[in-house]
């Protein structure tokens, strides 16, 4: 079972030719409703590579609600553990270029009342994975992890949208999933200075947490214990990537959850990246299972490349 502690949004996508600089508007033709938010994306995309899942989080007490819960429930993710608060559902709003790339801008609302005491104690009986995000307040995720490790889960964080991890919080961590940028951020706050992703990464492995971190179109690369394996990316042409790196978590969380080893967990993670990048909007564009599985089989085996810094 994964157990998700996270942020519940619904998005407002907006194609447009070109994304705008600041000060600057650019028109779309028009624009789709969906859900979304990192918590929920993530979750529905374990959930659709074959993972039993249950999401914790905050929705208000509007319209939006009903949108954001709607892709989980029909999945059959348990949401038992959102709770509606007195705040709106959390909001983006994403523009999207001809590219597929994309912009966004996050309205918290009810995720900011998202609290770590609406998980049961009997929510965190292993085996089971915790999955955090960085879209709910930091205390609350902090304080979930410690229970969660006392409890004997393992745990995973996406440092998404990237912000300070204190160092007391990291051994806590099984695995960490970044970014190039987030992996900088994250080396930085616990005391290690570089420039270089790579080196961030084993660093964090070195002090003792299993990193991963997501290259876009260059794959991934995974520094634990001692080593590092890299992985590519799906060949494809991006038609939007924003639930790129939801896939890729949710994906990663479901095979390791499964008990597949690193390589294949990557390989998996590494094609629900790709094959989310095909599908306009994040939570309509998390694959399924079959399709994690046979795309897998189009991308290069991860390999061993170097031992990390000790």
């Amino acid at each position: 079972m994964i157990l998700v502690f996270g942020s519940l949004n619904v998005d407002l996508v907006v194609p447009v030719p070109r994304l705008p600089v600041a000060g600057e508007t650019v028109l779309g033709e028009n624009y789709r409703i969906v859900a979304g938010g990192k918590g929920a994306n993530q979750a529905l995309a374990a959930r659709r590579a074959g993972a039993e899942v249950r999401m914790v989080g905050a929705v208000g007490r509007d319209a939006f609600a009903s949108i954001a819960l709607h892709d989980l429930t029909e999945a059959g993710v348990d949401i038992d553990g959102v709770a509606q608060v007195d705040a709106p559902t959390g909001a983006a709003l994403i523009g999207v270029d001809d590219e597929g790339q994309n912009q966004i801008i996050v309205a918290s609302g009810a995720n900011r009342l998202a609290r770590a005491d609406q998980v049961e104690d009997r929510w965190l009986q292993p085996p089971g994975l915790l999955l955090l995000q960085m879209e709910v307040p930091e205390a609350e995720n902090w304080a979930l992890l410690k229970r969660a490790r006392a409890a004997g889960l393992s745990t995973l964080l996406n440092v998404a949208p990237a912000r300070p991890v204190p160092a007391s919080i990291l051994p806590l961590i099984d695995w960490l999933i970044v970014n190039e940028v987030e992996a900088l951020a994250i080396a930085a706050s616990a005391g290690y200075r570089t420039e270089d992703a790579r080196a961030a990464g084993e660093r964090l492995a070195g002090a003792g947490t299993a990193t991963l971190i997501t290259l876009g179109a260059a794959g991934a690369v995974a520094f634990v214990q001692g080593k590092a394996w890299e992985i590519g990316a799906l060949p494809i042409r991006p038609v939007d990537t924003t639930g790129a790196g939801d896939a890729f978590v949710g994906a990663f969380a479901a095979a390791l959850d499964s008990g597949l080893c690193l390589p294949h967990a990557m390989a998996w993670a590494s094609a629900a990246g790709g094959l989310a990048c095909t599908v306009a909007g994040a939570q309509p564009s998390l694959p399924m299972r079959a399709a994690i599985l046979a795309r897998a089989e189009d991308i290069a085996p991860a390999r061993l490349v170097s031992r990390s810094i000790e």
